[in-house]
């Protein structure tokens, strides 16, 4: 947890040559001090993650802005609602595009997408569409700064981090203060892990996240996060093998220090395990599957 980490909202921060950040105000569990919206480049600049639907923070990013700057790209690494409300209010006061991997069902596992009973879906702007796909590998540049797409799903089907140089913006899939929840059907905790390589093998030196502070040593923080996620696997392996039982259970006995209001995300995190574990046929459903679904191991 970073609890040194208490950036005034509304106020641009510069945080190296050519990068500011202003925090937006909604602050929770699952977003800690809130949203960070970036800004890259000096004089035309490009906004990533705009924010959510707060009237106050469009305005504080406006006035972030110097009087001879325009924005010339916004871009969203996800559709869910603490990130991308107020991209197209944004759009609309400055003339930029909004650019994103695509809308909120794309990058998502088809076969999970119509399951009743599965759940998810929290917190997702489903009438999100951007102007134009920012495609994987594809870049975007200003005057001295130049982005480039990655697409990582895992967190969400339609997940971007953005390279810059040697760093890189990581939305909510790499964050210092806590780990990503993996949701299905909009996580896939096996994408997950295949984007983390992806980083990983990219080396960065450093991450801004899409909440709290930047991590200094982002290829450390990458494979803490890849084994805190095998240690998981492991535990629930570990219970699957003496007794079936479902998300919610396991949870109970795996996350015994989290907090309770975090309990539900948490459990989210365990049906993506589990859905993972099916599919690498260490795991198998006891019926259709669904949250309530009580699981089994299996002997690969």
């Amino acid at each position: 947890m970073q609890d040194g980490f208490n950036p005034t909202p509304g106020i641009a921060v510069r945080l190296e040559p050519g990068l500011r950040r202003v925090l937006a105000d909604n602050p929770s569990p699952m977003t800690w001090r809130g949203t960070n919206t970036y800004i890259v480049g000096e004089g035309q600049v490009a906004v990533i993650d705009p924010g959510p639907a707060l009237p106050g923070h469009l305005e504080a990013i406006l006035s972030a802005l110097h009087p001879a700057e325009t924005v010339s790209h916004i871009v969203v690494t996800h559709s869910h609602l603490d990130h991308s409300p107020l991209a197209r209010p944004l759009a609309a006061r400055t003339g930029a595009p909004v650019l994103a991997f695509g809308d909120s069902s794309a990058g998502r596992r088809a076969d999970l997408a119509t399951l009743a009973g599965l759940g998810g879906g929290e917190g997702v702007e489903n009438g999100f569409a951007p102007d134009a796909a920012f495609t994987d590998g594809q870049e975007i540049s200003g005057d001295g700064w130049a982005l480039r797409a990655l697409h990582t799903p895992g967190h969400m089907g339609n997940h971007l981090c953005l390279a810059w140089d040697d760093r890189i913006f990581t939305g909510d899939h790499v964050m210092g203060w806590a780990s990503s929840m993996v949701s299905p059907p909009d996580g896939d905790l096996g994408a997950f892990m295949t984007s983390l390589e992806r980083l990983q093998g990219l080396g960065p030196s450093r991450l801004f996240p899409g909440h709290g502070a930047p991590v200094t040593d982002g290829l450390a923080r990458i494979r803490e996060l890849a084994g805190h996620r095998r240690t998981r696997e492991a535990q629930i392996l570990a219970i699957l093998k003496e007794r079936c039982a479902t998300a919610a259970e396991i949870t109970a006995c795996v996350y015994t220090e989290t907090p309770g209001p975090l309990l539900p995300a948490a459990a989210r995190n365990v049906l993506a395990h589990l859905i993972d574990l099916t599919d690498k046929k260490y795991a198998e459903p006891l019926g259709p599957l669904a949250f309530s679904t009580r699981f089994r191991g299996t002997e690969k």
